[in-house]
């Protein structure tokens, strides 16, 4: 089975890019599933109802967010729908919408991280918790752990390795050069990156961002414009015994 997994999308450009770089790769690629980060889709902060449907039109079959789900409330209500959105799966158990779902018989997990973004419920525990569900059942499990730190990052995949199909990480926008197979069979990335415009400073207005860095007053941030980086992997998955066969980063740009 082969996953893509596509970086945090930033705004329009990124919805775009989404649009109109996926079709080609999942034709090229013969893909099985795509997931993708939408929790900057809408103007670069949060999901809208009409921003996920635009995603979802681009070919993604679902969407998995983070620390910014909440930032439009509208989606709130759209989070216990039939509608493939994820929030993080260790947020408190009564809150709107779900961690966790299958589809094209794989299991899809959105964690979210708790150092430098806030007090959450443990992720690792979270999944513990999850994965007692599934135990001896085997299948593609991919697990978007949307999270800032590299040593936590770092510690789930080590965590989750043997037990999962993939660890990917969200969150930083920042690509990174250690994608691999861990010992247990986990494919694992750091940070998968961004779709979003390269001439920015993670997605954002360079200008709008050093203004707040060099006068400390908050200054409010735009999607940046130009080039969009498109930024993903790739996951091969044995179905039989849900180990990565192969994780390969994928990286396109749209001028």
């Amino acid at each position: 089975m082969k996953i893509l997994a596509i970086g945090d999308i930033i705004g329009k450009p990124g919805r775009k890019a989404v649009e109109q770089i996926l079709p080609d790769l999942c034709y090229e690629h013969k893909i099985d599933l795509v997931v993708g980060n939408g929790e900057n889709a809408a103007g670069g902060i949060g999901l809208t109802l009409s921003t996920a449907r635009e995603i979802f039109d681009a070919g993604v079959d679902v969407i998995t967010t983070g620390n910014h789900v909440w930032a439009h409330k509208e989606i709130v209500s759209y989070l216990d729908s039939e509608l493939a959105i994820l929030r993080p799966l260790n947020y408190p158990p009564a809150n709107p919408g779900r961690g966790w779902l299958i589809k094209n018989s794989a299991l899809i997990v959105n964690l979210l991280g708790r150092v430098f973004i806030g007090h959450f419920d443990c992720p690792f525990r979270a999944m513990d918790r999850l994965l007692a569900d599934y135990e001896g059942q085997s299948m593609p499990i991919i697990v978007d752990f949307h999270a800032e730190a590299t040593s936590e990052k770092v510690a789930m995949g080590r965590y989750l390795d043997g037990r999962v199909s993939a660890v990917l990480g969200t969150h930083t926008h920042v690509g990174t050069v250690d994608a691999q197979i861990l010992p247990g069979g986990t494919a694992y990335v750091t940070d998968i990156g961004m779709v979003g415009p390269r001439d920015s400073v993670i997605g954002d207005d360079p200008d709008a961002v050093l203004r707040r860095f060099l006068t400390q007053i908050p200054v409010r941030l735009a999607v940046g414009k130009g080039r969009v980086s498109f930024d993903a992997v790739l996951v091969e998955v044995d179905e039989n015994t849900g180990k990565a066969l192969d994780i390969k980063r994928i990286q396109r740009t749209l001028r």
